[in-house]
């Protein structure tokens, strides 16, 4: 109850003040490339319940359907210069909030992975659906999507165990110095999910 308390009392402001930027970025990602500006796509949620999440749209449209796929790079040609600059801020996320506002996220948790990502899960890495998942987490402030995929979901893990305001608050911090550094945004050359091999 006190962690909920905590993400209304941060995300219901943090969204009454960020909409009109939200509106605003919108126009502009749909003026660069056809498409809804918003990104929406399945995500797997706390107890392993299905949401979806809201995003700013950062790549071409259909680009989850090109390429590599979801693997994404720096540098990926799918990513316009709009979307560049909102990922090297994390512009993107903002309508997370919305998802924090439905009940469906937390501010700080481990971030939401896709359906086929879960599946793969052992047994003890679906303990990370112990708890919603959040905008900003262990992981997040610990190396971010630069991260091996294993290493990542171990991170998520000890902050399920040792989950408290006084650690969630902590990551706050550092999400802010974070998000102005930019850093971890691309999965570079060991980071990232990659499918269990079928050998």
């Amino acid at each position: 109850m006190i962690k909920r308390a905590i993400d209304l009392l941060i995300s219901l402001p943090l969204t009454l003040l960020t909409t009109p930027l939200v509106a605003a970025l919108a126009v502009a990602v749909r003026l660069e490339s056809a498409g809804d500006p918003i990104y929406r796509q399945v995500r797997v949620g706390q107890d392993g319940q299905l949401f979806e999440i809201y995003k700013l749209r950062t790549m071409v449209s259909g680009a989850e359907f090109t390429g590599a796929g979801l693997a994404i790079a720096e540098g990926d040609s799918r990513i316009t210069r709009l979307g560049a600059l909102l990922r090297r801020y994390s512009l993107d996320e903002l309508p997370n909030l919305w998802n924090v506002l439905r009940g469906e996220m937390s501010i700080v948790g481990p971030r939401p992975t896709l359906k086929g990502q879960v599946d793969a899960y052992t047994p003890r890495q679906r303990g990370r659906l112990a708890v919603k998942p959040g905008i900003t987490g262990w992981a997040q402030i610990n190396g971010r999507a630069s991260l091996p995929w294993p290493e990542r979901i171990e991170l998520d893990l000890w902050y399920v165990e040792h989950r408290s305001v006084a650690l969630d608050l902590r990551i706050l911090a550092r999400t802010l110095g974070l998000v102005v550094r930019g850093g971890g945004v691309y999965k570079g050359a060991t980071g990232g999910w990659q499918p269990p091999s079928q050998t």
